[in-house]
């Protein structure tokens, strides 16, 4: 039907790998319209096997693993570019994440993004805004296994944005681990969460919102034993919450808990994140709270389609840390165009897309290189990798921000690369190739003048031989300081086993 009215459509699918349970959403494209066509979640518990050591065990790994491979099937023919996966707090956590990951795209192959806490807040208010009426501002709260979500936004667009480390896993390890209900185990876990966002609370009074939306599966196993206990609305209150307290305490403990509307998956972790809504609901004196289908799977998608038709979050992100940073916005210009114009020379070479996620970060980081200066000259290249790993960068996921900052820190002294961290969605290979580019653009630039340069080519003879070329053979007779620069690179370059030549 679609196609005899002449619109086009195109199925994508996000999956949101959480702390508790992972969720995947796939949807079809149609015109202007995103249309969802099923949801698919699987209680993985991921976080359970998260020890003090921050090691994921072999089994979560595994359960993680045969989720996954479920998933696969029914992503089978999808084009990489219509999949999005996001891992969020115990992924974040995890120090053997990146074996994980391994043994995801095994089974899965499309890329994991590992996103932080800020951007996963982002995403959550973004696919809440996408699925609700409309509302001048929102205030959305999404509790997960590991963390919690507070966004205060208007419209579309998120203004106020946290997240802290409590979540319905961790608080029923931490203050639920006998298994035993009572007011003071209730007490000690909202106390703590209080403590978790007391430094927040002035700011999002202060901001105050319209509506109050809770998005995610704790808040909608809440919504849903209130129905149970004769609350048709299922609209969450502080009265109702001290009343779910009240009935959850009558029973021993959390294996007997038996509630209209609470299955047996969400049982074990239902307690904990109960404390939390209660805790957040009276400190902010939220007087109502209602449930959202919209969550950051949602999110994805919608962000997924919008990149196509709205200018880039990421560009924006982008000038507003240089601009933060007092980065030469001309200058930065000027080596971003010098990179493009390389990389067009090396791609076929190089087995880098002229056009793909790479490039861009090439640019960006082009763009981004000298916001260390803002901190000191000294070994401003190192501030500029700090900054751009630490810094919340909006539409930046975890792996792109360590690219922009290994980039920044490679781009000019000693190329110690036994220091390069380990990526898993992009080949060091090709990362390697982008630091040539980036240090050769700096150093062709380092000038800062307005002469124009004449046209430079590369010459890539193999990975590791690289050919300047000039039409004008007199231009380093003429430039005798870019001379000296090159030659020191030169010898940068042969420590690092690669070899730079120029005539």
């Amino acid at each position: 039907m679609n196609e005899k009215l002449g619109l086009q459509s195109r199925d994508i699918a996000a999956i949101d790998l959480g702390s508790n349970s992972f969720h995947m959403v796939v949807a079809k494209v149609v015109g202007e319209d995103l249309q969802i066509v099923s949801r698919h979640k699987q209680r993985v518990r991921l976080a359970s096997g998260l020890g003090k050591d921050k090691l994921l065990t072999e089994e979560a790994i595994q359960r993680g693993v045969d989720c996954l491979a479920m998933f696969a099937e029914r992503l089978q023919g999808f084009e990489i570019g219509n999949v999005r996966i996001a891992a969020t707090h115990t992924l974040r956590q995890a120090r053997n994440a990146n074996f994980f990951m391994r043994r995801a795209r095994e089974v899965l192959p499309f890329p994991i993004e590992i996103i932080s806490g800020i951007e996963e807040a982002r995403l959550i208010y973004l696919g809440v805004a996408h699925t609700q009426p409309e509302s001048k501002t929102k205030l959305v709260i999404d509790i997960g296994g590991g963390s919690t979500e507070m966004i205060i936004g208007n419209g579309f667009e998120p203004e106020l944005v946290n997240n802290t480390l409590m979540g319905c896993v961790s608080f029923t390890n931490q203050f639920f681990a006998n298994g035993k209900l009572s007011k003071k185990n209730f007490s000690k876990a909202g106390i703590s969460a209080q403590q978790q966002f007391e430094s927040l609370v002035e700011q999002y009074k202060k901001k105050s919102w319209d509506a109050a939306l809770g998005s995610s599966g704790t808040i909608k196993a809440i919504k849903e034993v209130l129905i149970g206990m004769g609350y048709d609305d299922g609209v969450i209150t502080s009265k109702r919450m001290a009343k779910l307290i009240e009935a959850l305490c009558e029973f021993d403990s959390i294996d007997n808990i038996k509630m209209p509307g609470l299955n047996d998956e969400r049982k074990p972790v239902f307690a904990a994140g109960v404390a939390i809504l209660d805790a957040i609901i009276n400190r902010l004196k939220i007087k109502e709270l209602y449930f959202s289908d919209g969550a950051l799977r949602e999110g994805l998608l919608y962000e997924m389609e919008e990149r196509f038709e709205r200018s880039d979050i990421r560009m924006r992100t982008t000038e507003n840390l240089a601009r933060k940073h007092h980065v030469d916005l001309n200058h930065a210009d000027k080596i971003r165009k010098q990179t493009h114009k390389f990389l067009k020379q090396v791609v076929g070479k190089e087995g880098i897309l002229k056009h793909g996620e790479q490039a861009s970060l090439l640019g960006w980081s082009a763009m981004l290189h000298e916001v260390g200066l803002s901190i000191s000259y000294q070994g401003f290249h190192r501030h500029s990798a700090y900054i751009l790993q630490h810094t919340n960068m909006p539409g930046f996921n975890h792996e792109q921000q360590l690219l922009l900052a290994t980039l920044a820190r490679f781009h000019r002294k000693s190329l110690k690369l036994q220091e390069m961290p380990e990526f898993n969605l992009f080949k060091k290979k090709h990362i390697l190739t982008l630091i040539r580019i980036l240090r050769l653009s700096v150093l062709l630039n380092g000038q800062r003048n307005e002469d124009k340069l004449p046209s430079i080519k590369i010459v890539v003879s193999n990975d590791n031989e690289w050919l300047l070329e000039c039409d004008d053979i007199e231009w380093l007779e003429n430039n005798k300081l870019l001379h000296a620069d090159l030659i020191t690179e030169q010898e940068y370059w042969q420590k690092a086993d690669w070899e730079l030549k120029f005539d």
